[in-house]
């Protein structure tokens, strides 16, 4: 059903573009009205593919709704994007069940608030289209007025589903290890701060640094593809260990961190022993023991200033760790007094 923004434009180009350009002298048997009106018709029709065209390559539809009785226009593109037949009943009520949940609430403020300040707004949604297929939309909006009553809101619907998914592989790439799957430094450092943020919060975090121990001989030893099924099996085994964790990462090499909140120093052990516990006696898919073990240095947040401090502590306290005997923790101080734990 062709829109009436549609027809807007192609009015408007019709009336400069189509139009015959004047003669400095013109005699009356000169002019043809029924050819002058033929030209604009055939400009009307040429900007109407033109249009049709582009919207079809861009995945780009117009629509219009009227506010007084909520009643929706759609060029035929909207329809496509939302997997419903051409001519479907547009009930604006039966529409907005096709958006997610959050999408819906997010839609529903924005127009409210356009509507109420005479504006526009723009916004990518999330709709479950009439055949079940998920889809990410932009919608933009306009408000139009006369005097100063909102009578209509139009704007364009544009597919971006390919855009979107683009943009969530460069995000999981940006922020997940490939090869465990775990989110990598940059992710753990965003999650370390954030739980870091205000002193109240801060007092039940916990930072465990872990580093395999035996890693480098396997690597040697059995080769690169023998060292990364390592690693796959050791970061399986870590998120069974530490199931209620708030974060495990991989953040370089045989380098793991995992975020635990901890209510006294006895939980903080009692998780490190189970991760030392637990990596050696890692098996592989086979049911194969790794060979491998686990240092740890522990801190907790509580006794320290700044995320950078903390993590620093951890660090000293794994390097003690690994020089005190290997498979064992170790928990840092904020005065770095601390002990050697055998598992």
């Amino acid at each position: 059903m062709p829109s009436a923004i549609v027809h807007e434009v192609t009015s408007r180009f019709a009336g400069t573009r189509g139009r015959v350009p004047r003669r400095r002298k013109q005699d009356a048997s000169d002019i043809n009205p029924p050819t002058r009106l033929d030209d604009t018709s055939l400009q009307l029709a040429h900007m109407k593919k033109l249009f049709d065209h582009s919207s079809r390559a861009a995945r780009i539809g117009v629509w219009e709704c009227n506010l007084p009785d909520e009643t929706l226009s759609w060029t035929d593109m909207v329809y496509d994007l939302f997997d419903l037949p051409l001519g479907y009943p547009l009930d604006r009520n039966e529409i907005v069940k096709l958006y997610s949940e959050k999408s819906l609430a997010e839609l529903t403020e924005r127009r409210d608030r356009a509507i109420r300040e005479r504006s526009g707004f723009s916004l990518d949604a999330e709709i479950i289209t009439g055949k079940g297929n998920h889809r990410w939309i932009r919608i933009t909006a306009t408000v139009e007025c006369e005097g100063d009553e909102p009578v209509r809101i139009f704007g364009m619907k544009q597919d971006i589903t390919a855009e979107k998914q683009m943009f969530d592989e460069i995000r999981y790439l940006a922020e997940f290890d490939m090869l465990t799957g775990l989110p990598n430094r940059v992710k753990f450092q965003s999650k370390f701060e954030a739980l870091c943020e205000s002193d109240a919060a801060k007092q039940q975090v916990g930072l465990f640094l872990i580093d395999l121990d035996g890693f480098k001989q396997v690597n040697d030893r059995l080769g690169h593809q023998a060292g990364d099924q390592c690693l796959i099996a050791a970061a399986k085994c870590l998120l069974a260990a530490v199931g209620g964790a708030e974060l495990v990462a991989r953040i370089g090499g045989d380098e793991f961190a995992v975020l635990h909140r901890c209510h006294s120093e006895d939980d903080a052990r009692r998780i490190a022993d189970t991760i030392v516990t637990s990596l050696a006696g890692s098996c592989d898919d086979a049911g194969r023991k790794l060979g491998i073990g686990a240092s740890v240095g522990v801190v907790l947040a509580g006794g320290y200033r700044e995320t950078k401090d903390m993590f620093a502590a951890a660090d000293d306290a794994l390097y003690a760790a690994k020089s005190g005997g290997r498979n064992r923790f170790r928990i840092a101080q904020p005065a770095y007094a601390s002990q050697i734990h055998a598992a």
